[in-house]
This record gives structure tokens, C-alpha cells and sequence, in this order.
């Protein structure tokens, strides 16, 4: 990057580094809105940390791992759909994304805790998808 551009950059990323949202308090919708996104992003970073612990596992499986690819997309799909009917009430709005982000978090917690199930299935588990370590 040229230097100019970096020094433009640098009192907005000291901005947004010190102003932390006060998700707790959140009284306007805007801000409603940036808390629902933080959890979301939240709910997804673990998703996504289990993931790779699950295809790890599955790495001297690779049907399975396609599998598990291909159900993860579904899901994915399958999330998104549903949030969008989920929120077309209020599509246009300004609370859309606030209903959005909290469906999209709500299923992804959901699939967290079923990854989290694959991960502690114990060796000899003919049930489980996901080899035991």
C-alpha cells in the first residue's frame, strides 16, 4: 500500500479501535443493528473453528469430508433462506438487519452445538460421523 493511503487509514482504524459498542445499552437502531452483527460474526468464528476441527479429523476420509462439505453448504443455504423469510416482514426496514443477524445467529449456535456433538463422539461410536481422537 503507499504510505499516503496508510496515513489517511490510521485515525480511522485508531477510531474504530477505541470505540467499542455498548451492546448492553444499545438504545438506537443503528447500534442494535452493529451488536446483532458483532454476535453474529462471534457465532460464526466459532462455526467456523469447529469446522476445521471436524475436517481435520476427517482428513484420512475424504468421502466423508466431501460429506461434510457438501452438508455444510446446504446448511448454509439453508440458513440464509430461512433468515430471509424469517425477516421479509421487515425487509426494507431498519430493524431487517437486526432480525436477520439475530436468526442467522441463533441457527449458527444451533450448528455449533451440533458440531460440538460430532467432536466428542467417542472411538468405536458407530452413530457418529466423526472419528473420536
Amino acid at each position: 500500500m503507499h504510505p499516503r493511503f496508510l496515513l489517511a487509514l490510521a485515525p480511522l482504524m485508531f477510531t474504530s479501535m477505541a470505540f467499542a459498542l455498548d451492546c448492553d445499552n444499545a438504545s438506537d437502531q443503528a447500534t442494535m443493528n452493529q451488536c446483532a452483527a458483532q454476535q453474529n460474526a462471534a457465532a460464526d468464528k466459532e462455526l467456523n473453528a469447529l469446522y476445521q476441527q471436524i475436517t481435520a479429523r476427517l482428513k484420512s476420509n475424504p468421502d466423508s469430508k466431501k460429506l461434510l462439505v457438501s452438508a455444510q453448504r446446504s446448511w448454509v443455504a439453508f440458513r440464509d433462506a430461512e433468515c430471509t423469510f424469517s425477516a421479509s416482514a421487515v425487509k426494507g426496514g431498519s430493524v431487517y438487519p437486526l432480525i436477520y443477524s439475530n436468526c442467522t445467529t441463533e441457527l449458527t449456535k444451533a450448528r455449533v452445538q451440533t458440531f460440538k456433538q460430532y467432536l466428542k463422539c467417542q472411538e468405536g461410536d458407530l452413530s457418529c460421523p466423526v472419528p473420536g481422537i
